[in-house]
């Protein structure tokens, strides 16, 4: 008997996580310019800046914008997550830092829920690049 197998799925004619990868560093360098203007708000309404807690701002700082461009890498979302764990740390230096935290948690959250429905229309040959 001639069973038909289901025919495979044709890849994408353009690479969707290109455009993904994207939207991961642009996440990434606003994240890092939203904690370097948070400096401010710390120095005034925190009760000044320690050179710890301008060491630890402005390295997460310079972390995530290196981050930014390693995004091809397939450690990138691992470091992603690392980020957001050491943003939420930064609580311990003003509530503020904390509540940014908390705010790209959510944000990266999101890009966790588009990863997921990118890769499962891909799986199903449901991107437009994938029509025939």
């Amino acid at each position: 008997m001639n069973e038909e197998q289901p025919s495979p799925v044709p890849p994408p004619a353009t690479d969707p996580w290109k455009g993904f990868r994207g939207v991961m560093a642009g996440a990434l360098v606003l994240e890092a310019i939203t904690v370097l203007l948070a400096l401010p708000v710390v120095a005034s309404v925190g009760g000044g800046l320690s050179w710890w807690s301008i060491t630890y701002l402005v390295g997460l700082a310079v972390l995530m914008f290196l981050g930014a461009g390693v995004q091809r890498r397939s450690w990138a979302m691992p470091f992603n997550i690392a980020m957001q764990v050491l943003l939420l740390l930064g609580t311990f230096v003003h509530l503020s830092i904390g509540i940014i935290g908390v705010v790209f948690v959510a944000v990266w959250a999101f890009i966790l829920v588009l990863r997921a429905d990118v890769k499962k229309r891909m799986d199903r040959g449901l991107l437009p690049s994938q029509r025939a």
